[in-house]
């Protein structure tokens, strides 16, 4: 009997697991859903060629060593880190180990974390308000062009955004089990939010303090106990990684990219933190529009010029003008923004940081608007009505709270504090609205639901269904005017058509039996036009440094995976450099990690970006680099990228005691000729009415963080593996002819200095 016990009670487990497995019900339009989030977010990512360069070379260095990993060098060495916390890029570094570096498989993470937020945001929404609601939402979020945008890239937002609806997800759990642990996750999660992302993820913190403290049913003294403790987990959880850099001695690590003083915590709260909303003053070389500086309007910052480098003498950069390869925001054609600007003036040339007018109205413009902002007023009305809508039956006062009002003040302290951060920053990506998607998802879902239960009823709230449908058609209509001029008039002809018995029907006493069928209408009428919007990225198969969605990814040239700069290797200098490396620690060294990047993915071997990703960190001193050139650790300088004003010293004794190196193309040798080069020139010098940290020419591979080098290939699958061409793999010009393959741009040779 003792031996068949335990044999019994196995049996009645399995047959429990079995039951329960039986038993459950699935949503198979949720799952619908999430099918659709897949192909949206996975169709055609085999395309992503490099993705974002300046990411995956910093995977393909964090797959070296764990040293490497921890700290998230950007180059095998590690000299220099990128930018951000390597959160995100832990994830996609171990899916590169598993699957080896490719455009996809540092994209997979981020795929796999948008279908996983579509999920989430199902589930928060169905545990109180049900299931039409949850559908909605779900496919709301799924159909946001800027999250499918988004999702197709190795950027961070995605998995961001993952981690933040996680941290919700348990805090909603924490009230409904009325369990503290749940809370200390909660906390804990958003902790590790900030080490994807950064002061970006705190953004919703309040959201989270205040939803805890008006939903528990327990006294206010536990109340402020219990959110005591969950602080307590998420400064840990917070402080964890940059301490563990801050307190590692300098020498043994690399220098923390984008920081003014090698410090994790100055770049959390400086370049990644107060300067995103008062305006960026460091990590950018000052030339780009939108971050508190001006620039001459012959120099559109985040616009690779198209022209070739046998057009302008002078390589000065130049916006495109009626062409749809700008790839603005929002597909319109052009995509010229204004130009510089203080704090609270937004443009920029081409989409990098195209981002409007500061103002209450900012997210409305056609900047920002056709990435996120499609729904918005629904959200807004929607969040009304349902306000009003879950008001309870046995309420004291209007103001009651009820359990899913509770809910919505939760939403709505995610949407407000990001609503007004967009709203007044003065520096920022437009995928940064990313942010912003699940709380007007969840808004929009549970207030189209409301409005239509409402308008059914003839309720006094009735006629936020039909102002929320006209509203919405109008501003839709406005957002594809400049591309679909027929198509806007019809959709604006539907929504007047629909909208009319809206407006009517409620204040007739007649019976109108086809209510579901003109819901239904209504839902999808207002989803047309975003989810055009949404299918662009995929169909072109865009995997971008700067993503966005919009019609500009399918015109002639604009389609196809393209990362920070689109950067493409140089043979023939890579021939040259590979061979007569020797001993060398580092095959070459430049100035920013736009021009490095392309190498470090396409060889594996360390390149020294000293000026980190713009060429303007202060990474190194002239000391330092004297030293490792006498060590023989660095023979070849390369002049291709920006030289910002942190490396101009180095760069002028280079070129007073290097040789110039002049190579030619050739089926066996790369060198043709040898030069010495002992007094900077004008020829080596920056372009004529250039600044450094300018956009560079369309000859050159590598551009500003985010900047999509203009392409005459439909598809590029593999860029990093072409002849570059008339391309030159980094950004600003040396002036130097007879280069490889008639490139601009210059390499010195260091090894002989000290002979």
């Amino acid at each position: 009997m003792e031996q068949k016990e335990p044999t019994r009670l196995t049996k009645n487990k399995r047959a429990g697991l079995l039951t329960r497995f039986k038993n459950i019900r699935y949503d198979y339009w949720l799952i619908a859903i999430l099918i659709l989030a897949a192909i949206l977010y996975a169709w055609n990512i085999w395309e992503a060629g490099e993705a974002n360069n300046f990411y995956t070379a910093a995977i393909v260095s964090m797959t070296k060593s764990f040293k490497n990993f921890w700290f998230a060098s950007f180059d095998p060495a590690g000299f220099i880190t990128v930018d951000k916390p390597p959160v995100a890029l832990w994830f996609m570094t171990i899916s590169a180990k598993i699957f080896g570096v490719h455009g996809w498989s540092v994209v997979l993470p981020s795929i796999l974390f948008g279908i996983g937020s579509v999920y989430l945001i199902y589930n928060l929404v169905h545990k109180r308000f049900g299931k039409v609601p949850a559908r909605l939402a779900a496919l709301f979020m799924t159909l946001t062009p800027i999250v499918v945008a988004d999702s197709r890239t190795n950027n961070m937002d995605a998995t961001l955004v993952f981690f933040l609806l996680l941290s919700v997800y348990f805090v909603q759990k924490a009230v409904l089990k009325n369990q503290q642990r749940y809370l200390w996750i909660c906390f804990s999660l958003m902790g590790i939010a900030f080490n994807v992302k950064m002061l970006q993820a705190f953004m919703i913190l309040p959201a989270l303090y205040l939803y805890y403290w008006l939903a528990t049913k327990i006294s206010w003294k536990k109340k402020l106990i219990h959110l005591t403790a969950a602080t307590i987990f998420l400064t840990i959880f917070t402080l964890i990684w940059p301490l563990s850099v801050d307190m590692t001695n300098s020498s043994s690590r690399p220098y923390e990219g984008g920081s003014e003083t090698n410090s994790a915590l100055e770049l959390a709260f400086g370049y990644n933190g107060t300067q995103r909303l008062l305006g960026q003053t460091t990590g950018t070389g000052g030339a780009f529009p939108g971050m508190g500086s001006s620039s001459s309007k012959k120099s559109a910052a985040g616009t690779p010029p198209t022209t070739s480098s046998k057009k302008s003498s002078k390589n000065a950069p130049t916006p495109p003008s009626g062409s749809k390869k700008g790839n603005a925001p929002g597909g319109k054609p052009g995509g010229n923004a204004k130009q510089g600007g203080g704090p609270g003036t937004g443009g920029a040339g081409g989409g990098a940081f195209n981002i409007g007018t500061a103002g209450p109205l900012r997210l409305f413009q056609k900047e920002l608007g056709p990435q996120i902002s499609w729904l918005l007023i629904i959200a807004l009305l929607g969040l009304i009505s349902s306000y009003f809508y879950y008001r309870g039956s046995k309420m004291k006062r209007w103001y009651s709270l009820t359990p899913q009002r509770k809910e919505l003040w939760l939403w709505t302290g995610w949407l407000v504090p990001v609503f007004g951060f967009f709203s007044v920053a003065s520096f920022f990506h437009p995928y940064y609205t990313i942010m912003l998607a699940p709380a007007i998802s969840v808004l929009a879902g549970i207030g189209v639901f409301t409005m239509i239960k409402q308008w059914k009823e003839k309720s006094e709230w009735s006629m936020f269904l039909p102002i929320a449908i006209l509203g919405t058609s109008i501003l839709q209509v406005w957002y594809i005017y400049d591309d679909y001029k027929i198509l806007a008039w019809i959709l604006l002809a539907l929504g007047v058509l629909i909208s009319i018995p809206l407006f009517v029907l409620p204040w007739i006493s007649i019976k109108f039996k086809s209510k579901r069928t003109l819901a239904i209408a209504e839902v999808i009428l207002v989803l047309i036009a975003p989810t055009w919007w949404s299918l662009t990225p995929t169909i072109a198969g865009s995997s971008d440094g700067i993503p966005s969605a919009g019609p500009s990814l399918l015109s002639s040239g604009a389609m196809g995976g393209g990362g920070v700069g689109s950067g493409s290797v140089n043979n023939t200098l890579l021939k040259y450099l590979e061979k007569h490396q020797g001993s060398a620690e580092y095959l070459f060294a430049t100035d920013d990690s736009s021009t490095a990047a392309p190498y470090i993915i396409q060889t594996g071997k360390s390149v020294m970006a000293m000026g980190g990703f713009n060429g303007t960190d202060k990474a190194i001193t002239l000391k330092q680099f004297k030293k490792l050139v006498k060590e023989g650790k660095l023979k070849y300088y390369y002049a291709a990228g920006k030289t910002g004003s942190s490396n101009s010293e180095i760069v002028s004794w280079i070129k007073k005691h290097a040789k110039k190196i002049t190579l030619k193309n050739s089926s066996e040798s790369a060198v043709s000729s040898i030069t010495t080069s002992t007094k900077t020139d004008s020829s080596a010098s920056a372009p004529s009415g250039s600044q450094p940290g300018s956009t560079p020419p369309s000859g050159s591979g590598g551009a500003p963080k985010g900047m999509k080098k203009p392409s005459s290939k439909k598809k590029m699958k593999k860029p990093s593996k072409k002849p570059s061409g008339n391309n030159a793999p980094g950004g600003m010009s040396e002036g130097m002819s007879g280069g490889p393959g008639g490139q601009s741009g210059t390499l010195y040779d260091l090894s002989n200095i000290y002979d």
